[in-house]
């Protein structure tokens, strides 16, 4: 599926808010005709959005994968889509069969706002250095621990991940960063992007990046990006992986 985050508390289920997840099962309960739990391949946090979600879901309902797709979009808001539905073997869970994700983080660049924007974008002002961002996103890139990036992680965490790729264009006033890895902690891509922000405003030296990574240590690492600018892009099950 794919759906806009603004109006939701992220996609897990919480008390007194409203989620993606709630949302979803109702409706997909409602096609099923029967009481469901939907496996959520990531916990996407308040205001981030999705090109591509992927959750699993156990039925004993014979619908067919087209009607699954219309019965469902039929009853969800308008800021939510299915895009496609398959069906799977029995042990594959959307979350733990996941291979990589991929993640977007939108800016627009510019002195003035853009309307049609506001909450699919981060506005950012400031001259933005392709060159130096992209060439510090290159240290993010291989296998880290990544205790630095990560907010509230317990002691006994494992914080190793691996990015395999991780990009920065500008079109006009759009700036496109793209991340790829085998997973990513709590609040990861948001903390890398507001470095890489703090490394563009020269508030933190290209040079200090690798010993900061090294560190562990959060305080070290700069602001955590608003989440509106944050996409889950794509994610890869089994041999897919471009």
């Amino acid at each position: 599926m794919a759906y806009r985050g603004t109006a939701y508390h992220g996609f897990q289920i919480q008390n007194n808010a409203n989620t993606i997840q709630a949302v979803v099962q109702q409706c997909v309960g409602k096609v099923l005709n029967e009481p469901v739990t939907i496996h959520g391949c990531s916990r996407t946090d308040a205001g981030v959005h999705a090109n591509q979600y992927c959750f699993s879901v156990q039925t004993n309902s014979k619908i067919p994968n087209i009607g699954f797709i219309r019965g469902v979009n039929g009853e969800l808001p308008k800021d939510i889509s299915i895009l496609s539905c398959e069906d799977v073997d029995p042990d594959f869970h959307a979350r733990f069969s996941c291979a990589s994700k991929e993640y977007l983080y939108l800016i627009h660049n510019s002195e003035c706002k853009n309307p049609f924007t506001t909450d699919l974008a981060y506005h950012y002002r400031r001259k933005f250095r392709t060159e130096l961002v992209m060439e510090a996103a290159q240290h993010f890139v291989g296998t880290h621990d990544f205790r630095t990036f990560c907010t509230n992680c317990a002691e006994n965490a494992n914080t190793v991940r691996t990015i395999h790729s991780f990009t920065v264009e500008k079109d006009g006033n759009t700036v496109k960063m793209l991340v790829k890895g085998n997973g990513f902690l709590y609040n990861m891509v948001r903390i890398m992007v507001g470095t890489l922000l703090d490394i563009n405003e020269g508030k933190i030296p290209l040079e200090q990046l690798d010993a900061i990574i090294a560190s562990g240590n959060r305080l070290l690492a700069g602001k955590t990006a608003m989440p509106h600018g944050l996409y889950l892009n794509r994610v890869f099950y089994g041999g897919e992986e471009s």
